[in-house]
Parts: C-alpha cells; sequence; structure tokens
C-alpha cells in the first residue's frame, strides 16, 4: 500500500517489540524519500549515542516529567515549520502494554494535522506507509480505524504486541 505522505503529520509507528524496529524504519523510510522526527527516552541522548541520534532526526523525551511539555513543543513546531513529521511509537515501549499511549492524538488534534500509519511487518516482511486519518476528536470512531490497519501487521515478537486501545 503507497501513499502519498504529507508534509506536515504525526507518523504512527507500530508495532513496536523490539530495538530493530528503528534502524529498519530509517532505512525503510529513506528508501521512500520520507524524512522524519521522532522522539526517545532521554537517556539515549547521551555521549556518544546522542549526536548520532539527533543527527537522524531524534528528539529527546524526559519521561520523568510527563509528556504534557512535550506535547505544547511539538504542536509549536508544527505551527512554525512547513514540513514536519513526527513518528511516535504509541505503545511506548517494546515490551506488551495494555494499551497505546494517547499523546500522538492529542499532538494531531491540537496541530490539525492528520496521523499517517506507518509500520514494520515481519510477517510479510514489509516496511511502509498505509492509511492517512484526519483525526474528528471523536477517539473511539478514529480508533476502530487505526485497529483495523493494524490487524493482521505482525513485530518481530509478536507475543509483545497489546491491544490497540486507549486507556
Amino acid at each position: 500500500m503507497s501513499v502519498q505522505m504529507p508534509d506536515k503529520c504525526v507518523l504512527v509507528g507500530a508495532p513496536h517489540t523490539t530495538n530493530w524496529d528503528f534502524p529498519l524504519a530509517i532505512l525503510g523510510m529513506s528508501a521512500m524519500g520520507i524524512r522524519f522526527n521522532w522522539v526517545a527516552k532521554h537517556t539515549l541522548f547521551r555521549w556518544p549515542l546522542g549526536f548520532f541520534m539527533r543527527l537522524f532526526g531524534g528528539i529527546s523525551l524526559d519521561r520523568r516529567y510527563g509528556g504534557t511539555g512535550f506535547a505544547i513543543k511539538a504542536v509549536e513546531t508544527f505551527r512554525d515549520f512547513d514540513h514536519f513529521v513526527l513518528a511516535i511509537a504509541p505503545e511506548g515501549t517494546r515490551h506488551k502494554t495494555a494499551y497505546w499511549k494517547a499523546g500522538f492524538y492529542k499532538i494531531a488534534m491540537k496541530s490539525n494535522v492528520p496521523i499517517t500509519l506507518g509500520f514494520v511487518d515481519y510477517k510479510k516482511k514489509k516496511i511502509g506507509i498505509g492509511k492517512i486519518l484526519m483525526p474528528s476528536g471523536n477517539k473511539e470512531k478514529d480508533f476502530t480505524q487505526v485497529k483495523a490497519f493494524y490487524s493482521g501487521k505482525s513485530g518481530k515478537y509478536p507475543e509483545k504486541q497489546g491491544e490497540i486501545r486507549l486507556r
């Protein structure tokens, strides 16, 4: 499935079950000509990795203080730039979770940008961008579409994939 990537969007990366998701996504998106920024925990940005993390579009997030400050900064960045693709793994971890974090949805809503659904499907050996969804404000309705898109997509460790739902 191939879609035209918007200049501004929140790019969802799922499922996220291994550290290998990141380099595969970087390579896959690069091959498609897509440059994006992404979020990772602040501890990954220490010396010597920090330089390379930023070089490849990384944005440090200190989770000890919650995501509110980051969300505000992301919304401001969408307003300030003509091109900004922000990739977020809504599971927030490589381990099985009971729910997805809704920050990506809130950022897209407040920034008035679409949500683009990206994936690394290990079972089918595919990397890609699929559905583009403009958030309606009706989370339940929108998440029905998100869930339908990701059904059948398999992470490297499917047993670590949680159900696609909000808290």
